[in-house]
């Protein structure tokens, strides 16, 4: 059986057009826009810096610029679109709903050419992790020698005014694990990971997807620590083994709560946590892809995001300042509507 590694990378969000602008900004941070929905009322979003009206030629300039930066690509390997809005930010302006959900995956692997077979993954905010589990399987058992993921979440108003409504988001910005957090602030993004057989720096080491939906809008303590204990098993490792853990951390103040005490139970003591939805927001469907990215380009680089608002002592999980000096396998957990609870685990082949 083959392993899997991550070959390639790239981001293009609020810190900028790509991962080495992203890693320039990350420690000052991206400040959010302010964006007015039709009932007058104003939220905080982390959003791309490209206000070009036209929808579709702006997604697709976004999507092929990321797609450069990720590297060379067969583009006879799987194809992967991971998002919870897809093209909803077209279909706003259309009207046009009645479409084939995999229609927008189809229409991204025309606009990069893509000869191989094309998946869509819209598992709610997992969707970017659970895509980046189902390409290493491909990829282990050799069905394509190569993958790429694609966590995509571009702009539109349903979904902001559909979190707006729920009363999930913070007026005033992301504060996760933090001290008086009060909700969630929402992000754009498009990330890839180009994943291959062909042995690199960080190897896919193993993960976990575990769904239990008695909170369709909220995590479970319980299916937390289960995913991590899976997460875990699938790697070979025990909780000691890891160095770092990037949770979920959304900012929302049951939501952080309920991770930080399941974390605890997993792992004693606590191993360093790192949160970037402060730098980027959150960018659901696609922000496991774009969170790893991040964090990969930040153990290699020593650029780190910002963690300067108070931490919530109750929560006994601080977000760290500083990188490890250390982390051989990193854990990346996101959890998402419907049950989702997803991790993915790293090995730094190079520590």
């Amino acid at each position: 059986m083959n392993e899997a590694f991550i070959a390639g990378r790239a981001l293009v969000s609020a810190l900028g057009p790509d991962l080495g602008s992203a890693m320039t900004a990350l420690a000052a941070g991206a400040a959010p826009r302010s964006i007015t929905l039709s009932d007058g009322s104003a939220w905080p979003c982390y959003t791309i810096d490209d206000d070009e009206a036209d929808w579709v030629s702006r997604s697709r300039r976004l999507i092929q610029r990321a797609v450069a930066e990720a590297g060379a690509l067969d583009r006879r390997g799987a194809l992967f679109v991971a998002s919870s809005s897809l093209d909803i930010g077209l279909l706003e302006t259309t009207h046009d709903f009645v479409r084939d959900h995999h229609e927008f995956a189809e229409t991204v692997a025309g606009w990069l050419g893509w000869q191989g077979p094309v998946y869509t993954v819209s598992t709610a905010c997992t969707s970017g992790l659970n895509a980046l589990l189902s390409a290493r399987t491909l990829v282990r058992h050799g069905v394509v020698p190569e993958a790429l993921v694609l966590g995509l979440e571009l702009r539109n108003t349903l979904t902001l005014g559909g979190f707006a409504g729920m009363q999930l988001l913070s007026p005033t910005g992301a504060l996760p694990y933090g001290l008086g957090r009060n909700g969630l602030v929402l992000g754009e993004a498009v990330a890839a990971l180009h994943v291959s057989a062909q042995p690199s720096r960080w190897r896919i080491a193993g993960g976990a997807n575990v769904v239990d939906g008695r909170d369709p809008a909220g995590s479970i303590e319980s299916a937390v620590i289960d995913m991590c204990h899976q997460a875990l098993a699938d790697s070979g490792l025990t909780a000691s083994d890891i160095s770092l853990v990037k949770p979920q951390a959304a900012g929302g103040a049951a939501s952080d709560a309920t991770e930080a005490r399941a974390l605890r139970q997993v792992f004693d003591p606590l191993p360093p946590l790192v949160s970037f939805k402060a730098a980027i927001g959150h960018t659901l469907g696609a922000s496991g892809i774009a969170e790893l990215a991040l964090l990969t380009a930040c153990l290699e680089c020593g650029a780190w995001p910002r963690a300067d608002h108070a931490q919530d002592p109750a929560l006994q999980a601080p977000l760290a300042n500083v990188p490890p000096s250390h982390a051989r396998h990193v854990l990346a957990s996101i959890l998402g509507f419907g049950g989702g609870h997803t991790a993915v685990v790293l090995e730094d082949m190079r520590a």
